[in-house]
């Protein structure tokens, strides 16, 4: 942590390869840019990515991870369901567990739990032991995730916590924050995270670190 003396600098995570599953991701992530009126330079340093990495994933020549995606959506004033092209008849307030197709990101796996569209987003998540679990996350917002299986590190701050099923965390997302799983069969959860409905690009949501493990 640079301890509030310096600002933050961003480095994207590693690069996964192409998830032949998601085909229309890159499209949905150029036309949403582009309804949002950001050039691709404004729009990749709002999300804390480099205009080069953030051109690749709008080509398809790489897939975001899911921290990417509700970065960008988050610049772009809308969802992570929009962001893949998934859609919710009429918002219907009930979505059953056999709609709820899996969706693989940057070695996470997410179900979505609630409809599309809304400014809080519901997701049902499984973080693998040894992925992603040393980048630091800065945006506006609040997230709540619930423990439902396996341990979970969480740093908040400079202080860390490990959390046990049962267990639950409420936070500003401007908090710098990162989540690992603690055990090698990795953790479930739930998680529930508030969007900025604006495309404003004047947006300022916090770069991507690199740091120590909790």
């Amino acid at each position: 942590m640079n301890g509030g003396h310096e600002p933050l600098r961003g480095y994207p995570p590693p690069e996964p390869p192409v998830d032949p599953e998601l085909p229309a991701v890159a499209p949905q992530l150029r036309g949403l840019r582009r309804r949002a009126a950001l050039t691709l330079e404004a729009a990749a340093r709002a999300a804390g990515l480099s205009p080069a990495h953030l051109s690749r994933l709008e080509t398809g020549q790489r897939q975001p991870s899911l921290p990417m995606l509700l970065a960008l959506a988050r610049v772009y004033g809308t969802t992570v369901s929009e962001l893949l092209g998934e859609t919710v008849a009429e918002r219907d307030a009930v979505l059953r567990a056999s709609d709820m197709e899996p969706t693989r990101a940057g070695g996470w796996t997410y179900w979505q739990a609630g409809a599309s569209g809304r400014g809080m987003q519901a997701l049902r998540v499984h973080v693998p032991h040894g992925s992603q679990g040393d980048i630091v996350r800065v945006h506006p917002g609040e997230e709540w995730l619930y423990v439902l299986k396996g341990r979970l590190r969480l740093r908040l701050g400079d202080t860390a916590q490990l959390l046990e099923p049962g267990d639950s965390a409420h936070f500003d997302s401007l908090t710098p924050h990162r989540i690992a799983a603690a055990d090698h069969d990795g953790a479930d959860l739930l998680f529930v995270h508030t969007l900025l409905q604006s495309p404003n690009a004047a947006l300022c949501l916090g770069p991507t670190i690199s740091g120590e493990t909790p």
